[in-house]
């Protein structure tokens, strides 16, 4: 079962590792805090952020996230967008 579905707006949660949240982090840091739209489900995989410290691991749903191009990189041209793999752990509702 996935909390989000296509087409669902939603936010990369603004979480860094200097301040105090997650302290290992499979999120891009520029789509950090940026507003997004889920274009597919693609399945639940185990975390990675509990595999890279060898810990068990539950499985999680993963996202295809499409961010807008020029709101990440405005200095290019075009309506360009960015698809990122982003697990459900990271997103919040828009």
């Amino acid at each position: 079962m996935s909390l989000f579905s296509a087409g669902d707006p939603v936010r990369v949660r603004d979480d860094w590792p200097e301040t105090g949240g997650a302290v290992h982090i499979r999120t891009p840091h520029y789509v950090r805090g940026m507003p997004g739209e889920i274009r597919a489900y693609l399945g639940r995989f185990p975390n990675p952020e509990d595999l890279a410290f060898a810990r068990p691991a539950r499985d999680l749903a993963l996202y295809h996230v499409a961010f807008p191009r020029q709101a990440i990189w405005p200095e290019g041209q075009g309506d360009d967008e960015i698809l990122i793999e982003i697990y459900e752990t990271w997103l919040e509702r828009a």
